[in-house]
């Protein structure tokens, strides 16, 4: 089977369950299986995922107090690498931050990659509404310009009340629209054009924003939000900039929408394990090996090959170096562009 790295893989240590699950209830509304470091191998095993970058989801670790949060995300990072340390073959992560704590961010980011040697981070769409084009986070993005971090961007749940109420869970539709929601605003405050260097990964697909590529090009050539100093660029420019994962969004549709609007050299794996019911994910894994839409070049660039673009350590992996025989010895490259 190919060589395949699952970037959007979440832990959920029982600690951290402890913290923000209530009363049996999960945000999103989705109550994922009990997991283990053992489960999740279990599961990487029958998909067929050789390599997990593991982050923790939504709600985050902060629930409100910025020093329960900044020890929260402390403990989870500290989990996370000593789980990276024991399999190193199997996981990477991206470490939590505490916003909307920026000093605690900071401290937290530099200790994740440069003491505990994390992979990057993961932030949330929102923290306590404040959406990632904030101006409040202008230092930690230009602390991460200056790394050429990896970011993972994750939904939370909106800070709109209306939302919440109509009956159905957070995560079908409050999720992506959170995610699309922070890239326009991360887009039109000119977020991305000062970090041409980041390397951001949006989770399932960029919620709907490759379905309303042609309503930001409209916006952008009527000239609805100005470009003062004119280095934002096109939304269109913007988004083939960035990467998308394929978690809860394998389908053919999908990939041809997706194709068109990034390119698929942009695009990875990702499973969503284990908010995603078990059998569901590994059947996502295998209907991706089966998709129509996808050249074995295309499925390769996906499954594998955008990821070690994105992580070149992963191209030491023993499955990569061992010889002939296990699928993956070519390794498509992304266009880059940051």
């Amino acid at each position: 089977m190919t060589f395949t790295v699952d970037i959007h893989h979440h832990l959920i240590p029982d600690f951290y369950r402890r913290a923000t699950e209530h009363d049996g209830q999960s945000v999103g509304g989705v109550l994922p299986a009990a997991w283990s470091q053992v489960s999740a191998l279990s599961f990487m095993d029958d998909a067929g995922i050789d390599v997990a970058i593991a982050s923790i989801s939504a709600p985050g670790v902060h629930l409100g107090d910025d020093a329960a949060a900044r020890a929260l995300a402390c403990r989870c990072n500290d989990f996370l690498a000593e789980m990276v340390r024991s399999r190193p073959d199997r996981f990477g992560g991206f470490a939590i931050l505490p916003l909307p704590d920026v000093d605690g961010a900071l401290a937290e980011l530099a200790r994740a990659l440069d003491q505990l040697g994390l992979d990057g981070v993961v932030l949330l769409t929102n923290a306590l509404g404040h959406y990632l084009g904030d101006p409040l986070y202008r230092p930690l993005f230009d602390e991460l310009q200056r790394r050429a971090a990896l970011v993972f961007i994750h939904p939370t749940l909106s800070v709109d009340p209306s939302a919440h109420g109509l009956g159905i869970p957070d995560s079908l539709l409050d999720f992506p629209v959170d995610t699309s929601r922070t890239v326009a605003h991360m887009h039109y405050s000119g977020t991305f054009a000062r970090t041409p260097d980041v390397k951001y990964v949006l989770s399932h697909a960029g919620g709907t924003v490759p379905f309303l590529a042609k309503r930001f090009a409209i916006i952008d050539e009527m000239g609805v939000v100005p470009d003062e100093d004119g280095t934002r660029g096109t939304a269109a420019d913007t988004f083939r900039r960035l990467y998308f994962d394929t978690a809860l969004s394998w389908s053919d549709p999908t990939l041809h929408t997706l194709r068109e609007v990034v390119g698929l050299d942009h695009v990875l794996y990702g499973s969503d394990y284990p908010y995603l019911r078990r059998d569901i994910a590994v059947r996502g894994r295998a209907e991706l090996d089966a998709s129509r839409e996808l050249s074995d070049g295309e499925r390769a660039a996906v499954l594998h090959g955008a990821a070690i673009g994105l992580l070149p350590r992963l191209a030491a992996h023993p499955r990569l170096t061992d010889g002939p025989g296990h699928g993956a010895r070519a390794v498509p490259q992304g266009r880059g562009g940051h």
